[in-house]
This record gives C-alpha cells, sequence and structure tokens, in this order.
C-alpha cells in the first residue's frame, strides 16, 4: 500500500486538475449560449437569401448562371474549406472533421485547393505535406460575420479567376445539444432544387425581378455563401465548446471517482498507521511492565 505522504500528494494533485477541468467545462458553457445566441440572431436573414434563390429559380428554371449548376459541366479544379479548432481538448471533434477532409483528398479525381480555418489544421496537413492556398487564422475563436465575408471574398475571387469550379466546405453541424456531425457541404455551384408538383387549384404568385434575374442572382448568391460560411463557423464553435463540455465534464467525473478511492486508500493507510503505533507503544508498555517486574523480583 502507498504511503499517506504519496497519496496525500495525488489527492492534491488530482483536485488542482479537477478545478481546471471544471473551470474550462464553465467557459466552454458560456461560449457556446453567446455563440447560439448570435447565430439565431442571424439565422432568419439568411434563410430568406436561401428562400428567394429557390424562388428564382423555380420561375426561371432555364437561366443559365455561373453560380448555378449546369447539365453535363465538368468541375476540375475543386476548393475545399476544412474548419477546425485552434485548441484540444475537445473529444473527437478535431478528428472526425479531419478524418472527413483526409478522406475527400483521397477520393477526389481532381484538383484540389485547400482553405483552412484552425489552427489543428493547419498543423495537420502540414504534417501531412498537403499544400494550403491560405490559412485564415484568429477566426475559430471569435467567428463573427465579418471574418465570414472575408472568407467568402477570398474563396470567390479564386471562382470568379476559374482557378476553382466547385466549392465545398467541411465542418462540424450540431444535430442537437447533445451531439454533432462533420459534414461536407457543396457551395458552388449551386444545384437546383428538385420540382415539386403544384396542384392546379393553388394560386400561382405573380413574381417581378428588378432589374433583371441575372443581376439580382449577382447580388444575393455572395451574401448567401457569406451566410452560409458564418454559420458553418459558429456551428462548428458550438460543436467544438459542446465536445469540450462533454470532454470536460467526463474529466471531472473521473477525477471525482478517483479522490473518492484514493479517500477510501487514504483512510486504510492512516487507520493501519495508527494501528501499528497503537501496537507499537502497547508492546513497549508490556516490555517495560515486564522489565520493572524482573528488577523487583531481582531486588527481593
Amino acid at each position: 500500500m502507498a504511503g499517506l505522504r504519496e497519496i496525500q500528494s495525488r489527492i492534491k494533485s488530482i483536485q488542482d486538475t479537477r478545478k481546471i477541468t471544471n473551470a474550462m467545462y464553465m467557459i466552454s458553457s458560456t461560449k457556446l449560449r453567446k455563440a447560439r445566441q448570435e447565430l439565431e440572431k442571424t439565422e432568419p436573414y439568411f434563410y430568406t437569401l436561401q428562400s428567394a434563390i429557390d424562388r428564382i429559380w423555380r420561375h426561371v428554371p432555364d437561366m443559365e448562371h455561373i453560380y448555378f449548376e449546369q447539365p453535363d459541366a465538368m468541375h476540375t479544379k475543386i476548393g475545399l474549406l476544412v474548419i477546425t479548432g485552434d485548441k484540444g481538448l475537445a473529444g473527437a471533434y478535431n478528428h472526425n472533421v479531419l478524418k472527413l477532409a483526409q478522406r475527400f483528398l483521397d477520393e477526389a479525381e481532381n484538383e484540389v485547393q485547400l482553405f483552412v480555418v484552425g489552427e489543428l489544421g493547419r498543423q495537420y496537413f502540414t504534417r501531412q505535406h498537403v499544400s494550403i492556398i491560405e490559412n485564415f487564422q484568429h477566426t475559430v475563436q471569435n467567428p463573427t460575420f465579418s471574418r465570414a465575408r472575408w472568407i467568402t471574398h477570398t474563396m470567390l475571387e479564386k471562382f470568379y479567376a476559374d482557378e476553382i469550379d466547385e466549392l465545398h466546405v467541411i465542418y462540424t453541424r450540431m444535430e442537437n445539444g447533445m451531439s454533432s456531425v462533420a459534414e461536407d457541404k457543396q457551395l458552388l455551384p449551386l444545384k437546383k432544387p428538385e420540382a415539386l408538383p403544384v396542384p392546379m387549384e393553388v394560386y400561382q404568385e405573380e413574381f417581378l425581378l428588378e432589374p433583371s434575374a441575372e443581376e439580382l442572382v449577382d447580388t444575393i448568391v455572395p451574401n448567401y455563401i457569406a451566410g452560409f460560411v458564418y454559420g458553418a463557423l459558429v456551428e462548428s464553435f458550438c460543436s467544438e465548446q459542446n465536445a469540450r463540455m462533454s470532454a470536460m465534464q467526463a474529466a471531472t467525473d473521473n477525477a471525482d471517482e478517483l479522490l473518492h478511492d484514493l479517500g477510501i486508500m487514504y483512510n486504510r493507510a492512516r487507520q493501519a498507521a495508527i494501528t501499528q503505533e497503537i501496537t507499537e507503544v502497547s508492546s513497549g508498555a508490556r516490555a517495560l511492565k515486564k522489565s520493572n517486574v524482573n528488577v523487583k523480583e531481582r531486588n527481593v
């Protein structure tokens, strides 16, 4: 059995670690709540943009545009935006994103230009000797719409210059408050939604596009892409904080279990030490008493 000082040292170390994990849990909880509030404020606007794009495509189904998927189009230059975290201690959050991104790169038959958000993503692809076109720093821990516009502008410049003809983003989407999933989403070109049959008795809305459908698409789509990138940044940030909360909660629970077991071990060791001391004192007292008796007998 370990000594009392060794057990006390382990208990002190685990208590200090537990304070850190508990504090990290509280910080992640606060960040998660704030990020969700910010996302909820902007979601209606971007959902409206997406709805407007669907309406334009529904009323002008034959319109050709650089942003829209064209039949039999061959895409040979792909842009990939990968959103990871800047820090670890978040369970499998970063691993799942990087695993999906690596699979995308392995299965791609054409050239892939890589855009990375997050320090861990940059470190991973650097170790894999994968060329990174742009590394967007100082974004993961502070996802704002201005940063999303900057990222969108950088990638759209490549799209306009015909350096990429297809754009994907790999991020982590929160399915609910407890789970999240790494997802690959194609941003450009936009795929035409499936046409739904409309009954004859349903009123057909009148739709007027001014000054033209093309100019309207030129305005709406970049804002929609920026909105989606912002949503992906916030979703990834929320997923990271949620994963870190789960990891820190599990670490805190393990610390509690270890402290409980060490407390029992400490009490047993302390009881054994006390018992040994009592035994030694009793043995000494008996030996002293016997020695005194022998001295008295000799004197008599």
